[in-house]
C-alpha cells in the first residue's frame, strides 16, 4: 500500500469534517454485491427515486421519515473533470421507458454519480441559524461496478500459493468440478516444474476463464476470481491477466511467471479499485440476490455464503485505529436480498430472515460498522395475487414474463427462513421466472415502484439528514 496513503486518508478526513462543519457534508456510499445481484438497476431506482422525492413526491416515506420531513430538495451534481466515468442514469431510464421496457444494461466498468440534497435545519435554532446560514447541503456520492470484482478483495491478503490452493480446493468438489474438468486436466497434467512457455500459459488461463464463466452463467455460482478474468472492463485483456491456479509443489519457470502475474494483478487492482475507492467510502450497501441461489441449488447457495464470508473478511480491514483517527473508513454496511417482489409479502419476511442467516454470522465483524439486513426490489415489477396448487389457492406474484411477454401468476415456492436442510433440496419447487419491469412513463420524475428500497436507505443515510 502507497507510503502516503494513511496522510492521503488524514487530509481527506480534515476535508469532510470542514465541509461538515460548513454546512455542507459529503458521504459516499458504495454499491456492491455479488454479480447479477441488480447493481445497476438500484443506483437507477435510488437516483430516480431521490430525484422525485427532492420534488415533493412520496417515493421514499421512510427516508423523508428518517429526515424529519425537511429533505426540501435534490439535484444531480453537473458533471466537472473527473476522471472516472458517470453513471448514465438517463441511458438506464430510457432503456425503463421503452416499449417494451428493457433492464438496464449489465456494470462494463466503474462509474460514479453525486447527488446534492438539500435539508432544512432540524431545530428552532438550527431554523434561525439557517435564516443566515441557508440549509444545509449533503452531497451524496455514489459508486457502481462490475460485481466480479467484489471477490477479488479477499485475494488480497493471499500469495500465490495460497489463493492457488484454496481454488484448487473448491473447484475439485461437486459441480464445480464438472465445469472444471477440462482445467483441472489440464492443470494436473502440468510437469512439477513446467518452463515458462507463453503458450502453456494462455492455454491454462483460457481453460480457467471458460471454467468461470460456465460456473457463473450456467451454474449460478458467485466465489469465482479473479474478477477481471470475467468482466476484464473498458481496459481489455491485459497479460497480467493470463495466470491460474496450480497445484502444490510446482516450481519452475511456469509457476515463477504465473506468481508475478498474480502480484502485479493483485497491485493493479489495489491502486486503480481499492485504495482510490474502497478507502475513501464511509457507508456500503452488499447487494444479493439470495433467491437465485435457492433456484440454483445447494451447492450454488453454499458459495453464495462463502462468498458473502470473504466478503466480510476484506471488509474488516477497516474500522481500526487509523479510520477512527482521520474520520475516513465504513461506518454502515447494509446487506440487501434483492428481486423480493418474486415472492408475495409473507415471503419476504421469510426472505429477509434468510437474508440475516447468511450474514448473521459475519455482520458483527464488518469494521465494527452498522450492518442493516432488509430484503428489497429496487423496481417492482410484480403485484401480490394467488394461485391454484393442486387444487389449494397460495400466494403467488403477478407479473410480465421476459420470455413470452403474458401477464402470469407465479408461486415460487416456500422460502426458508434460514439455510434449509437437506430435505429442502431434494424437490426442485423453487421457480425464478425473469419478469418485464414496469415501463416507466415520462423521464422518471414521478419515481419508479419498489419494495423496501426507502427503509434501506434510512438505515444507511438516515442519520445524515
Amino acid at each position: 500500500m502507497p507510503l502516503l496513503t494513511p496522510i492521503e486518508d488524514a487530509l481527506a478526513g480534515m476535508t469532510d469534517l470542514a465541509r461538515a462543519m460548513a454546512g455542507r457534508e459529503r458521504v459516499r456510499l458504495a454499491v456492491t454485491g455479488l454479480s447479477r445481484a441488480g447493481k445497476t438497476v438500484f443506483l437507477t431506482s435510488l437516483v430516480a427515486n431521490l430525484l422525485a422525492a427532492g420534488q415533493g413526491a412520496r417515493t421514499l416515506p421512510a427516508l423523508e421519515a428518517a429526515a424529519g420531513g425537511r429533505l426540501r430538495g435534490v439535484r444531480l451534481v453537473p458533471a466537472g473533470v473527473e476522471a472516472t466515468p458517470r453513471f448514465d442514469a438517463p441511458a438506464h431510464l430510457a432503456a425503463l421507458a421503452a416499449d417494451p421496457p428493457r433492464w438496464p444494461g449489465r456494470t462494463e466498468d466503474l462509474s460514479t454519480l453525486e447527488l446534492e440534497l438539500t435539508v432544512s435545519p432540524a431545530s428552532w435554532l438550527g431554523q434561525a441559524r439557517g435564516m443566515v446560514m441557508g440549509d444545509r447541503r449533503v452531497t451524496l456520492e455514489l459508486l457502481d461496478y462490475p460485481g466480479e470484482w467484489l471477490l477479488d478483495l479477499p485475494m488480497l491478503d493471499q500469495d500465490f500459493p495460497e489463493w492457488s490452493r484454496e481454488t484448487l480446493a473448491r473447484l475439485r468438489v461437486g459441480r464445480r468440478a464438472v465445469a472444471a474438468a477440462e482445467f483441472l486436466a489440464f492443470v494436473d497434467a502440468l510437469p512439477p516444474r513446467a518452463t515458462a512457455e507463453e503458450a502453456l500459459a494462455r492455454e491454462g488461463f483460457r481453460l480457467y476463464r471458460a471454467a468461470l464463466l460456465r460456473l457463473r452463467d450456467e451454474m449460478g455460482f458467485r466465489f469465482l476470481q479473479p474478477g477481471r478474468a470475467m468482466n476484464p472492463g473498458p481496459r481489455g485483456e491485459a497479460p497480467l491477466l493470463w495466470f491460474f491456479p496450480l497445484p502444490e509443489g510446482h516450481g519452475g519457470g511456469l509457476a515463477d511467471l504465473l506468481r508475478r502475474r498474480h502480484a502485479a494483478y493483485l497491485e493493479d487492482q489495489r491502486a486503480a479499485f481499492f485504495d482510490p475507492f474502497f478507502r475513501r467510502f464511509h457507508r456500503q450497501v452488499v447487494l444479493v440476490d439470495a433467491l437465485s441461489a435457492l433456484h440454483a441449488g445447494e451447492e450454488a447457495f453454499d458459495d453464495t455464503a462463502a462468498a458473502l464470508s470473504a466478503i466480510a473478511g476484506a471488509l474488516r480491514q477497516g474500522g481500526g485505529w487509523l479510520d477512527l483517527l482521520t474520520g475516513q473508513g465504513v461506518r454502515r454496511v447494509g446487506f440487501a436480498a434483492t428481486k423480493a417482489d418474486h415472492v408475495p409479502a409473507r415471503a419476504r419476511e421469510a426472505l429477509a430472515s434468510l437474508m440475516a442467516d447468511l450474514v448473521g454470522r459475519q455482520a458483527p465483524a464488518v469494521a465494527g460498522a452498522e450492518t442493516p439486513v432488509r430484503a428489497i426490489a429496487a423496481i417492482r415489477c410484480t403485484e401480490d395475487t394467488s394461485a391454484l396448487l393442486e387444487g389449494r389457492p397460495v400466494a403467488a406474484v403477478r407479473g410480465v414474463l421476459m420470455k413470452d411477454g403474458r401477464l402470469t401468476p407465479v408461486y415460487p415456492g416456500e422460502v426458508p427462513l434460514r439455510r434449509p436442510d437437506s430435505d429442502f433440496w431434494d424437490v426442485p419447487y423453487f421457480e425464478m421466472p425473469a419478469f418485464q419491469p414496469p415501463r416507466l412513463l415520462g423521464d422518471g420524475a414521478a419515481g419508479i415502484p419498489h419494495l423496501g428500497l426507502d427503509a434501506l436507505l434510512a438505515a444507511l443515510i438516515g442519520d445524515l439528514l
